[in-house]
């Protein structure tokens, strides 16, 4: 990959073809198009299976969700080509959105119902053990980024209990939903500029602040500065974040969702 202009974003794709199950390219998408509409761009490499990764190339790495047996195969993949380089590349200011499969891949691990183990890479202090039940439905947080509160909406589909440890920062709290795990309140983890989360749908389209956090985060490891996002006519993002939040409050009726022109 080449160095690129520091208006670019140069984003990992980790594994696209195998975790990609949860309209994942849908959140790569929508940062393309923001990143556009200011002016900017989006650089993105893919990353599969056996390809290393080297830290400093890349602003942002992007991991997805995947059915068990393709995220089985990633995860022997993930600690063995990649995992050393991604956490070393976040400490040194990259930013990381992994989703489901991808959160747990991220964390220190998954163990099935069976007692079979995945790895994980132990970016993020989270410990995923399977669950009798499968946690569905939508699900609405109050997310805090960089000081900051919002809510935030998606959609949850897994099996995975996710229990973070002591000293874990979660993305949010639940207002409803399940999060990590039915009973803690917590959904998904934030640890320096990676975030993890079971939220998916995709989340991108209907929480623009989240994706304007992650490109922020990607543009000052980019530039090493700071660098303001200017704002843009989010009135359709809006509108969908209130359907999503308000399935997940159990609302009745749900707003009428306009077309930008």
């Amino acid at each position: 990959m080449s160095p690129g202009p520091p208006g670019t974003v140069r984003l990992c794709h980790l594994y696209p073809d195998e975790m990609n199950i949860y309209a994942d390219r849908g959140n790569i998408a929508v940062l393309r198009r923001r990143l556009e509409w200011r002016g900017l761009s989006l650089e993105v490499r893919s990353a599969g299976l056996g390809e290393p990764v080297t830290p400093g190339l890349h602003d942002l790495y992007y991991l997805g969700g995947g059915q068990d047996r393709d995220q089985a195969l990633v995860a022997a993949d993930l600690v063995r080509t990649k995992g050393a380089a991604i956490v070393s590349a976040v400490a040194d200011g990259a930013a990381l959105l992994a989703v489901c499969g991808g959160y747990q891949l991220a964390g220190r691990g998954y163990m099935g119902v069976d007692g079979s183990a995945m790895p994980g890479i132990g970016l993020l202090d989270a410990e995923t053990v399977a669950g009798p039940t499968r946690l569905i439905g939508d699900v609405l947080i109050t997310a805090t980024l960089d000081g900051e509160p919002h809510e935030v909406a998606g959609f949850e589909n897994h099996a995975g209990r996710t229990r973070l440890g002591p000293g874990a920062t979660p993305f949010g709290r639940v207002i409803a939903g399940f999060g990590n795990d039915g009973a803690s309140g917590t959904e998904g983890v934030v640890h320096l500029r990676a975030i993890g989360t079971y939220l998916h749908g995709p989340l991108l389209p209907r929480n623009p602040w989240v994706a304007d956090t992650v490109l922020r985060w990607a543009l000052a490891h980019r530039t090493g500065d700071d660098v303001p996002l200017e704002p843009l006519d989010d009135s359709l993002e809006r509108a969908a974040h209130a359907v999503s939040a308000g399935r997940a409050r159990g609302d009745r009726e749900e707003p009428l969702i306009g077309r930008r022109a």
